[in-house]
């Protein structure tokens, strides 16, 4: 009879994957190193194949597993999502419930509408996820996903809560020092400093296509995170993107080229059908939307 290869051994195996050795996953899981090497061992014994080589930087996976890793992942994303699940039964609001969102909304827009609904219903955890990745709510990574672009998935519920404006914005200090550029050909003839990206995602690609003022050669602050962006503008570093309805929260913070560049987020709230009927995703889900709705229409 085969042996039934046990869920620690997999995630022991992803541990030692996101952090490269087994004394990095031994701490991440909260395990021994040793323990952490028997799992890995048992599962290698098992699939009868070499899963790490050794070398000075590290453990490297093989490709055997790199094979593995998106059904480990799909495995840790499914025993998180039976855990929140089986903490959160009993009457009322209470319980577990994931939400992941890009980090300008998870950072600037969603807090108060976490503390209010903590008021509300103390026995709610919330656990936020802020990444620019789409999270997978069919492998259930995340209950309730706030996204920039239409869910295509059938097994969604969806709903539009209206479309956040990016504009270009820059500091008074920095314009007061600077000058307003009055047109796109102005930012590069007047050498205005242009905070953006540094790698070539394909959202940043479509950006420089659409704006080639806003190609990567030309930004004098490179970034990926929505955040950092945010806080060199706030800092005067330079002109960059942001969320009209965040920006108009300071009165600092001014638009410019507004007729020239305007970039509109379609924005929803998803969820999986099957958290339809459960009380504590549902009552988060309301919130969010009611929230998310009141953010898009201070950007008008």
């Amino acid at each position: 009879m085969a042996t039934t290869i046990a869920w620690e051994w997999y995630r022991s195996f992803l541990g030692v994957l996101r952090e490269g050795s087994l004394s990095g996953a031994a701490r991440a899981l909260d395990l021994t190193q040793p323990t952490v090497g028997r799992h890995v061992a048992a599962l290698e014994a098992q699939v009868g194949q070499s899963l790490f080589v050794r070398t000075p930087a590290g453990l490297l996976p093989t490709e055997a597993a790199l094979s593995l890793r998106p059904y480990a992942e799909a495995m840790d994303s499914t025993a998180a999502a039976l855990e929140r699940t089986a903490r959160s039964h009993g009457d009322g609001v209470r319980g577990v419930v994931r939400v992941t969102a890009s980090e300008v909304v998870g950072v600037e827009v969603l807090p108060p509408l976490i503390a209010d609904l903590r008021e509300q219903h103390p026995e709610l955890v919330i656990e936020l996820v802020l990444s620019n990745k789409v999270q997978d709510l069919l492998r259930r990574e995340a209950d309730i996903a706030v996204r920039m672009t239409p869910p295509k998935q059938e097994q969604l519920i969806a709903r539009r809560v209206g479309v956040i404006e990016v504009g270009l914005h820059a500091h008074e200090r920095y314009l007061k020092a600077h000058g307003t550029p009055r047109s796109m050909r102005a930012l590069i003839d007047e050498g205005h400093a242009l905070i953006g990206y540094d790698q070539p995602a394909p959202y940043v690609r479509e950006l420089a296509r659409r704006y080639p003022v806003m190609a990567r050669e030309r930004f004098a602050v490179r970034a990926d995170s929505d955040l950092a962006h945010l806080a060199l503008i706030r800092a005067g570093a330079g002109l960059g993107l942001c969320q009209v309805a965040v920006a108009k929260r300071d009165p600092a913070l001014k638009r410019v080229l507004k007729r020239e560049l305007g970039i509109p987020l379609e924005t929803w709230l998803t969820m999986h059908e099957d958290l339809r009927d459960s009380p504590r995703c549902r009552v988060v889900f309301e919130a969010l939307v009611a929230g998310l709705a009141r953010h898009v229409g201070a950007g008008r």
